[in-house]
């Protein structure tokens, strides 16, 4: 039996799937968008329907693609409208849900459409624009800004910029709202210094730069929730016979969501009156605190739990937290020894209700994060998720983080290549190998084969303060914790 796509015509002929489709369809164009990814429909597209559902913010979004596939457009076919699957874990229950989402008016491709995205710029209703392009998206290019259309979305920015200053002739209440979503610290101040740049560059008229730097409001931002990319088949054709129609936009994603937004001056919260409808939306004058609990107690705990758990037989962060050993594991090295040396002024109960709320996340029965994905350049993360924390938490104690330790060492474990292959070097596992996928590998490498014992690796591993940015055998007790955590390791692969 066939089912019918997800569409405006479907709406009307099954009103009960969203009984005020016909309003939401109805709503002007209040806001442009470069991306079409998953990310952007789960979180800031989320969060602009819901407020249209509850008619607060009232405004549809007008997205940019920046690439051009072939065959049949899906958001074409649909009208953009998408249905969006939330599953996890919130509050120690399970969610599973769907809801349909209107917030997209259309999409556009920049190649093909780009004077109908220009003339965007002269609406006035339009004030605020989002962006995901990748990290590299933010990057600066000798662009034409002419062309139709400049090649970087920087370069894409300042002409539609442009166009909209000459369309209002520059006045203050012309100027947008610009929020890049991009996974760059201080994503916002960079994308502004680069449009100025290309201003520049491009010798603009001193107004418009002007305009730019006094009338449009650039905001930092930090988002936080996972949206994998395209289910697999078997979730697709479950969702399409619960739901009773198929979705070829369909995304997924967990239940906690957190748009952080940096501004300064209140016009930012008036514009983006989305806000008001959802916790998970946070524009506050500094936004540090939020990058901190993700970067120290998500990411931090991923960090020190990956290896540990992958040589403990676990391959996934759910099969982590099925297991009563690894799940006490990550529990305790999160909210005992992370989470009171947090780097940052922060208050312990919002630490701990911060971390608990990682734990649903760590969770989700929905959601298949590998490990082995996890430790992919292993020794970066290390250094920038959890040496900073570690030495704070000496600054504060000379108690031995006994856990930070064994995750330490269960690293150093890890980075013990057994086998090099065209430059990939392999570890090894109950006696398979996996891919060490670490710029670092080659460093580890020359660094096993050169250690008389386990106790001497560690000796210089922790003592290169190339590597970590200072030497981590001052730390009273922590390497003898490790080389005892890493003993065990040892024993194991010769027995």
């Amino acid at each position: 039996m066939s089912r019918a796509t997800l569409s405006p015509q479907l709406l009307d002929q099954q009103p009960d799937l969203l009984p005020n489709h016909a309003q939401l369809l109805a709503l002007p164009e209040k806001i442009i968008q470069f991306g079409t990814g998953v990310l952007l429909r789960g979180l800031p597209d989320y969060f602009v329907n819901k407020a249209n559902q509850q008619g607060v913010f009232n405004g549809r979004v007008v997205v940019v693609k920046s690439t051009s596939g072939g065959g049949t457009d899906a958001f074409l076919d649909q009208s953009s409208i998408f249905s969006h699957t939330i599953r996890g874990i919130d509050n120690g229950k399970e969610v599973d849900h769907t809801l349909i989402n209107t917030a997209i008016s259309r999409t556009l491709n920049a190649h093909q459409d780009w004077e109908e995205i220009l003339q965007c710029a002269s609406n006035p209703s339009m004030q605020i624009v989002l962006s995901n392009t990748t990290e590299v998206g933010i990057q600066f290019a000798d662009d034409d800004l002419k062309a139709s259309p400049p090649v970087s979305f920087p370069g894409k920015l300042t002409a539609f910029l442009l166009a909209r200053y000459e369309a209002f002739d520059g006045s203050e209440e012309s100027g947008m709202v610009i929020v890049p979503t991009e996974l760059i610290i201080g994503n916002g101040d960079k994308l502004k210094a680069i449009v100025l740049q290309q201003a520049t560059t491009h010798q603009l008229d001193k107004g418009f730069i002007r305009w730019i730097e006094e009338s449009n409001h650039f905001c930092n931002s930090l988002v936080d929730r996972i949206v994998p990319g395209k289910p697999d088949a078997a979730t697709i054709e479950e969702l399409a016979e619960k739901n009773g129609y198929d979705d070829q936009l369909l995304i997924v994603s967990e239940v906690y969501s957190l748009w952080a937004i940096q501004a300064q001056s209140p016009v930012v919260a008036e514009v983006l009156s989305f806000a008001q409808t959802d916790p998970g939306v946070v524009i506050a004058a500094d936004i540090d605190l939020f990058r901190e609990l993700k970067l120290r107690l998500l990411n931090g705990t991923h960090t020190l739990a990956s290896g540990w758990c992958y040589l403990n037989g676990q391959n996934t962060v759910r099969e982590c937290m099925e297991s009563e050993e690894a799940s006490s594991f990550i529990s305790e090295v999160m909210l005992q020894e992370l989470s009171p040396a947090i780097p940052f002024p922060v208050e312990q109960s919002v630490a701990l209700e911060f971390g608990n709320q990682v734990l649903d996340r760590f969770r989700n029965p929905f959601i298949r994060h590998k490990l082995i994905d996890i430790t992919v350049q292993y020794t970066a993360k290390m250094k920038m998720r959890n040496v900073p924390t570690l030495l704070n938490h000496y600054r504060k104690s000379s108690e031995v983080p006994q856990r930070i330790a064994s995750g330490f060492a269960a690293f150093l474990q890890f980075m013990k290549p057994v086998k090099e292959q065209d430059g990939q070097y392999f570890g090894e596992r109950n006696g398979e190998q996996y891919p060490i996928r670490c710029d670092a590998a080659a460093y580890f490498n020359q660094k096993w084969e050169a250690a008389q014992s386990a106790e001497s690796l560690v000796e210089a591993v922790l003592s290169d303060e190339g590597l970590w940015g200072t030497d981590l055998t001052t730390l009273p007790g922590f390497a003898d914790s490790v080389k005892t955590s890493l003993a065990k390791y040892q024993i194991t692969s010769q027995a």
